[in-house]
């Protein structure tokens, strides 16, 4: 069944919400002094080319570029909350210095390869490693249990994470911001007015959510790594085995992706089994807002996507049909 998807999305930063709607975003900030700084701008992403639009490809393109965004739109937000008599730090400094006007795209590129780069030890390396270890220190044989431990632990450190960073407390109050975000979107896509108490009433539960397309990933990587160790040499060094892991994360990616997107437009007892250990997981990474967060969502939804003509065109469409339908039973 066609699920009704809007297309928007968007992720928490400090004390706000940053939503984008194609090539428009909006970060909408909560201020110390509790007002409502908004920023509207358009974000040129990295695969323009039509190749980068084809599927699969395309997964791996949309990652980097969500990366890019939320780091930078994470950074804006942070700066109503740093001290103003701070000063620059030395480093910010040199970075400027060196490299001028480019300095903030270098930073910012620099940035995202740290968060792949640990991301990848994490995730992809650690778990790796703590598995061949299991397979050499009891003289395990069996390639699919070794990758299946190897998933499971995978998944272990990624629930571990989140755990342990879902304790810290500004961390807790961005969740309840990704709550908030979260029940925007639901509420536009359940054809309801936008306001604060219909928003307060809707999920906190998004089938397209960053939290589930990186489950995806773990679970899709356990399936993979099951089929290459089965056609790999067994001689194969610890080194050359991890390289081919590095190889796949690319495929992994664009693979959850596309099942993401169907997700996200379709609604049957397939997409809700594939959805539902994604959806458990966001139990973590969102939170309960009060009334000031969904506020600030609003307006971020506000400045890049027209709710009330989606909600018009939609009502169209399912009068049209109504009314083609009937007509066809008329004819019969």
């Amino acid at each position: 069944m066609k699920n009704k998807s809007c297309g928007i999305g968007g992720q928490a930063v400090l004390e706000g919400i940053m939503m984008k709607n194609k090539e428009k975003y909006a970060v909408a900030v909560r201020k110390p002094d509790k007002e409502i700084e908004l920023k509207v701008e358009e974000h040129v992403g990295i695969g323009k080319a039509k190749i980068f639009k084809l599927p699969f490809i395309r997964g791996v393109f949309n990652f980097i570029d969500s990366m890019v965004l939320g780091i930078k739109t994470l950074t804006y937000s942070a700066e109503f909350y740093e001290e103003e008599e701070e000063k620059e730090k030395v480093a910010d400094k040199v970075t400027r210095t060196v490299f001028k006007e480019k300095a903030e795209a270098f930073l910012m590129g620099f940035t995202v390869f740290l968060s792949v780069c640990f991301s990848i030890a994490l995730f992809i390396v650690l778990p790796h490693f703590i598995s061949s270890w299991v397979e050499n220190h009891y003289n395990v044989r069996d390639k699919a249990v070794i990758s299946i431990l190897e998933g499971f632990v995978r998944i272990a450190i990624f629930l571990i994470y989140i755990l342990l960073v879902s304790m810290m407390q500004d961390i807790k109050r961005t969740f309840m911001y990704h709550g908030a975000e979260h029940k925007c979107i639901n509420c536009i896509e359940q054809g309801f007015e936008l306001n604060v108490e219909n928003v307060r009433m809707s999920s906190r539960f998004h089938k397209r959510c960053g939290t589930s397309f990186l489950f995806l990933v773990m679970f899709i990587s356990i399936v993979c790594f099951i089929i290459v160790s089965a056609i790999l040499p067994e001689d194969l060094k610890l080194w050359q085995t991890t390289g081919v892991r590095l190889l796949l994360v690319p495929i992994i990616a664009g693979i959850s992706y596309e099942i993401l997107k169907l997700a996200g437009n379709y609604d049957n007892l397939f997409i809700r089994i594939i959805s539902a250990p994604g959806m458990w997981i966001q139990r973590m990474t969102t939170k309960e807002p009060d009334d000031s967060m969904i506020e600030v969502a609003i307006v971020a939804v506000e400045a890049v996507f027209d709710w009330k003509t989606y909600h018009a065109l939609d009502k169209s469409k399912r009068t049209t049909f109504v009314n083609l339908k009937e007509e066809s039973e008329s004819e019969l």
